[in-house]
């Protein structure tokens, strides 16, 4: 699967006394990627609020490879790594141009609303993700 690219710029929030990108912030940035790529195939925050279904962050691994600076401009990357039937495992990147800067893994998982159990994906979007990853259905 071609990787969903979302566009950034770092702001003066998203830094620390030092000048550079505070860590976290690389997690905000691959959760918007993660957030657009959804709400392309359909799966917007709005439409989840609004149901039964949460998709939650259940794991992130992340490696911090070179720092951003104010004002750069970033791409944050996110695609399909795995989807079973009751999460999604994204491979996540944020690049400067040619730079990777952060590179990582997230685990999301669709849970109930009020009992925060972990529940089936609905199908559809089960069976999208795996269209675009070239694997059977």
């Amino acid at each position: 699967m071609k990787e969903f690219s979302v566009p950034m710029r770092v702001y003066i929030e998203d830094t620390d006394a030092g000048g550079i990108v505070y860590y976290v912030n690389y997690l905000k940035f691959m959760e918007r990627a993660r957030t657009e790529l959804l709400r392309s195939l359909g799966y917007g925050k709005a439409a989840t609020l609004n149901g039964d279904l949460l998709m939650v962050v259940a794991s992130a691994e992340v490696n911090y490879l070179a720092p951003a600076r104010l004002d750069d401009e970033l791409m944050a990357s996110a695609v399909f790594e795995r989807v079973a039937r009751t999460f999604i495992v994204f491979s996540q990147t944020v690049m400067r141009g040619d730079t990777c800067l952060c590179r990582g893994r997230v685990k999301v998982a669709c849970v109930t609303r009020d009992t925060m159990k972990p529940t089936p994906l609905p199908k559809q979007l089960i069976a999208t993700a795996k269209e675009l990853m070239g694997e059977p259905q």
